[in-house]
């Protein structure tokens, strides 16, 4: 491989990082402006208040929303520089593979931007504030796919018992669905972003205590599921699988920590924010379980080889 090729392959793997980064970064930043209550700091949309795109000193929402909501705003740009760059990158390196995954991270940032709009044009509504999370866990999913095909994070031959395979699925579903009820959570409780947001017309602390028993059959699926690798899979199996169900786990037990924590201290605003970075790692977490499920009985070989399925 000459240097030119090795500068290439680095650059697309460093893009790759970075897109795992900015995806889940905006996350946090976007739990910013709603804890801050700087959730409509930008009145309007694409406009931050009518007649300028960007804060003025005489819009009528203080300045210190308005550049809160700006600053994420602009933060959109960043990662769509991210994911033409990382695209660039991809037909440079000539990897037909990884088209498909690059198009989407573009398709999904331009579609979150348009989310965007809606949710500041409804006044927050907490069902697009919901969609608007849910949508950037989707666009997380796919950097991590797409970084974890780059780096070649497969075994050459990989087969899953049944019962693992089952509890994989179950595990999947129930992060899922552990993700929704939560953001149903937040859109029935307080910090909605701006004092005048409409909310959820469901009781918090019954939606809270629901949101907690599905984290408590998440983690009891995950002790299964550690439990049917150690006793069922083989040893080559047992010590790729079983880290990844670790990591999960101790994830998964830090946030539950974390949330029981902010539920019984009145949800402040700095525990709030480590529970929203929370859910991004156990999200990042179980989409690194579910990747190596998807691999189950995939044999790589001269034909299937990435390096070999890139043109030239």
């Amino acid at each position: 491989m000459t240097t030119r090729m090795v500068g290439a392959t680095n650059a697309l793997r460093r893009l790759a990082n970075l897109m795992v980064f900015t995806q889940s970064a905006i996350v946090v930043t976007g739990g910013a402006v709603r804890i801050t209550g700087s959730g409509l700091g930008c009145s309007t949309w694409p406009e931050c208040t009518p007649g300028s795109y960007t804060p003025t000193p005489d819009q009528p929402e203080a300045p210190l929303h308005a550049w809160i909501e700006f600053g994420n705003r602009l933060l959109t740009f960043v990662l769509l520089l991210n994911a033409l760059a990382l695209m660039i990158s991809i037909l440079r390196n000539r990897r037909k593979d990884l088209r498909k995954m690059g198009g989407f991270q573009i398709i999904g940032i331009l579609a979150q931007g348009v989310l965007g709009g809606i949710t500041v044009l409804t006044g927050l509504n907490p069902a697009t504030v919901a969609a608007h999370f849910l949508l950037s866990m989707v666009l997380i999913a796919g950097a991590l796919s797409l970084r974890q095909r780059i780096y070649e994070k497969t075994p050459n031959y990989f087969t899953l018992i049944p019962i693992v395979r089952r509890l994989m699925a179950l595990h999947l579903f129930l992060t899922c669905t552990v993700l929704i009820v939560g953001t149903i959570v937040t859109g029935s409780g307080p910090h909605a972003g701006d004092t005048t947001a409409e909310r959820f017309n469901l009781d918090a602390k019954t939606m809270s205590w629901i949101h907690a028993d599905l984290v408590i059959a998440l983690i009891g699926v995950t002790v299964a599921l550690l439990i049917a690798v150690r006793l069922g899979e083989n040893e080559a199996t047992k010590r790729i699988v079983n880290m990844k169900v670790q990591i999960f786990l101790a994830i998964a037990l830090a946030q539950g920590a974390i949330g029981y924590l902010q539920y019984f201290t009145g949800l402040p605003e700095i525990v709030v924010g480590m529970h929203l970075i929370g859910a991004v790692l156990v999200w990042i977490a179980a989409w690194n379980l579910v990747i190596l499920s998807n691999l189950k009985g995939r044999k790589l070989n001269a034909d299937s080889s990435p390096a070999l399925t890139r043109e030239g």
